[in-house]
């Protein structure tokens, strides 16, 4: 063993152990950047860095050629930051996606491109991370080169982790020029990213990292000219790395607070949540949670009644997820992330739940009484799963309404519910408050969602008088939709705003309008604000810009309460709210398909078996995405699709087809009674197939069939579809989403404020 980490269990020194025995000796003993020396020093990058690495010709090569073409096609479709495997024991490791030397350049890029377009502003950046292996050491690097360009960064109390949510709702609030937030979301333990947020606290758009990629292109370039480039890192004691301002704020807590009770935690929803008479438990996967949202909790006179699981922080994520087999039972780490809706199926074919088995809930939650809700966060707080201790009596009724359970014993079960499903009982809870309130009919109001989420948020919205508009999945496709809401209520408030929504329709969303609802079928959403949130210099937001689980937690945390006080169970309350909306399509699946084993610790088989499993990926989507896009510009009529599917899946009936779209990252097949989404993963070698609508067996059915298809085409396929146009399909979709990303789209720009007057606390 030459690592120097201490693994916390047998399963993480396996991992440990492989990712050791599989990274050569010139990489463990060649540490380019010492972030041991704290002093300011100077990073020389060489043209023999651009070239891979030999022995003999070329021992002082990183391959950082093929390192930023792997990472620039990451950022030209990116859904969640540019993120994928690091080697957590050696982070320099360049053969890596995410790796010191890679940070190092994006930073040095995004400075370079910020000075340019604030000549002589102060410059005032966040950087915040939740508990990942290495986050740390990305923290201080990326702080280090931003105050050698001049820039400030904002960072928390003891550069301690914060949630992404809280990095976003500061980015705004504070007027910052942006934030760099390192985390990989629920992803698994050994994958890292950054997600850049936006002046406006929202993900970069594809462009708007291209900028940054571009910048280092220009300085690979001038390595090849000049033969270096010297890359500054200022001393880590540097006044320009602030932990003062995020001290005096609680680390956001203080303007958090605020914001909430004028959304969420309104008084009538803290009366609620006060009276509850059994504990929420937070299942707070990583640990990193705890520490914002305790404080949070705290400041709202609540805190007493919640009770915690994994308070400690932990990168190994305490286990969750992981396994010493793979699904098919060979001997090996295997990581199924911390995403607790993730099922798979054991040996005998049964589906369960591998994430929330690894939470030994049966030992953990034994002593928990009937009803008892676990709501459970991932690592950086943004996603929410919402479950409930039952009776084993209530499985008949539970698998009649389409909901999923894990067996604690011989007489319990743990409900386990979508977001499809909890987001659901939320948004018409939230409805409810307001209406109670009396301020729900002063304004006409909104829910923005992914294509990808359940049909029912959007039968339950028509039923409510409320209008959808529907976006291509990712968060900061939301967010960009609120800003187009803004500009039109900032520049006509007194006209209509109309919104063209992902499926090229015009939503028209009256005078003034008010966002209940934003949210995606991955956990992630957040709750709009009665009064417009304003910056501390004067920018203005019907909504923040990234989803929060904490906004999620105080509202369920609400419902249950009121559920409490009525005697009946979330899943009852569910039928219920399907019952008096008129629900038809009460079902939703979501078929995930690897085409690899992303914990791999062997990097050249790790890359050969992701490019393998992305041509598999590719072709699948292909093959669907074409059609969308021939039927979009009139090459193809749908009795021809309907023709190709049926002849290429016999056992699926295409007859109450109505529609083929693209949807930005997908292909949207709209059904009489369902819809199903295949959709390609934007940053690894998967595809995702979703489906909802009025019987689960059947989109179960399709979503798995037509998610797991090689993508073969058939004689039909070729007969009506032209291989030019087949093959250009998928240029031809990022046109289409171009269009729509752009049009009305909000591009003001940014404007430096006077810090010494909006930051003087």
């Amino acid at each position: 063993m030459t690592y120097d980490k201490k693994p916390s269990s047998a399963l993480e020194k396996e991992l440990f152990d492989a990712v050791d025995s599989k990274t050569p000796d010139y990489i463990k003993n060649n540490k380019l950047i010492d972030l041991n020396n704290k002093n300011e020093f100077v990073f020389t990058l060489k043209k023999e860095h651009l070239a891979p690495y030999d022995e003999n010709q070329n021992p002082e090569g990183l391959n950082l050629e093929e390192w930023l073409a792997s990472y620039a096609k990451e950022a030209e479709v990116s859904t969640a930051g540019i993120r994928g495997p690091q080697n957590i024991l050696y982070p320099h490791d360049t053969r890596f996606p995410i790796n010191l030397i890679g940070i190092m350049l994006a930073t040095e890029a995004k400075a370079l491109v910020a000075n340019e377009q604030y000549q002589d502003a102060e410059l005032i950046k966040l950087a915040g991370s939740e508990v990942r292996y290495n986050s740390d050491k990305f923290l201080e690097l990326i702080a280090r080169i931003q105050a050698a360009h001049g820039i400030k960064t904002l960072v928390p109390e003891h550069r301690a982790t914060i949630p992404i949510w809280m990095a976003s709702f500061l980015a705004f609030k504070l007027d910052l020029l942006g934030g760099e937030y390192i985390t990989s979301s629920h992803g698994i333990s050994v994958k890292n990213a950054t997600k850049d947020l936006n002046s406006q606290g929202s993900q970069y758009l594809p462009e708007e990292s291209m900028l940054f990629v571009n910048k280092i292109r220009e300085i690979f370039e001038k390595v090849k000219k000049d033969g270096k480039y010297e890359i500054k890192i200022a001393a880590n004691s540097s006044p320009l790395i602030d932990e003062s301002i995020m001290q005096k704020l609680n680390d956001g807590v203080v303007l958090y607070e605020k914001y909430l009770k004028d959304g969420v935690a309104k008084d009538a929803n803290l009366e609620l949540i006060k009276n509850l008479k059994e504990k929420i438990i937070i299942e707070n996967v990583g640990g990193s949670a705890y520490r914002t949202l305790s404080r949070i909790l705290k400041v709202l006179g609540i805190e007493d009644k919640f009770a915690w699981l994994n308070t400690e922080e932990d990168p190994f994520f305490h286990s969750i997820g992981k396994y010493d087999r793979d699904p098919k039972g060979n001997k090996t780490f295997y990581d199924y992330s911390v995403d607790a809706t993730v099922i798979s199926k054991d040996k005998d074919g049964n589906s369960y739940f591998p994430v929330i088995k690894s939470m030994n809930y049966t030992e953990k939650l034994k002593n928990c009484p009937l009803s008892t809700v676990v709501l459970i966060t991932d690592p950086d707080h943004d996603r929410l799963t919402v479950t409930q201790i039952e009776s084993a009596e209530r499985i008949s009724a539970l698998e009649e309404l389409g909901v999923d359970y894990v067996r604690l014993d011989e007489d319990r079960i743990l409900t386990v519910f979508t977001a499809n499903q909890s987001f659901l009982m939320i948004m018409d809870f939230w409805a409810n408050r307001l209406k109670k309130e009396g301020v729900f009919n002063k304004h006409p109001r909104f829910i923005i969602k992914t294509t990808a989420s359940a049909r029912s948020w959007d039968e339950w919205a028509k039923k409510n008088g409320i209008k959808v508009v529907n976006v291509p999945v990712g968060f900061k496709e939301i967010a960009n939709i609120m800003k187009k809401v803004e500009k039109q209520i900032i520049e006509h408030p007194e006209n209509d705003v109309v919104i063209t929504d992902i499926f090229n329709n015009d939503v028209n969303l009256g005078k003034n309008p008010k966002l209940v609802f934003g949210g995606e079928e991955s956990g992630g959403m957040i709750i709009g604000s009665e009064s417009i949130i304003e910056s501390l210099g004067g920018r203005k937001a019907i909504a923040m810009r990234e989803k929060s689980a904490t906004e999620a937690i105080i509202v369920a945390s609400a419902l249950t309460s009121y559920l409490e006080n009525e005697g009946i169970s979330l899943s009852e309350h569910l039928a219920r709210v399907f019952d008096e909306n008129e629900i038809i399509s009460r079902f939703d699946i979501r078929e995930d398909i690897s085409y690899y084993n992303e914990s791999e610790p062997d990097i050249e088989k790790l890359k050969a078996d992701k490019k393998a499993g992305e041509a598999k990926r590719t072709k699948n989507d292909l093959f669907y995405l074409a059609l969308a896009v021939a039927k979009a510009e009139n090459k193809i009529s749908l009795e021809q699709i309907k023709e190709i599917l049926s002849s290429t899946f016999a056992g699926l009936d295409f007859s109450n087809l109505r529609d083929v779209k693209f949807v930005g990252d997908g292909t949207y097949l709209e059904f009489d009674d369902k819809f199903i989404e295949i959709r390609p993963s934007g940053t690894d070698a998967k595809t995702k197939a979703y489906g909802a609508g009025s019987n689960k067996e059947n989109i179960k059915n399709f979503a798995k069939i037509m998610g797991n298809y090689s993508g073969d085409l058939n004689e039909i396929y070729e007969k009506y579809v032209e291989k030019s146009f087949y093959e250009s399909a998928k240029e031809d979709s990022l046109g289409a989403y171009a269009k729509f990303t752009d049009k009305d789209a909000n591009n003001t720009p940014f404007k430096v404020p006077d810090y010494k007057t909006t930051l003087n606390f």
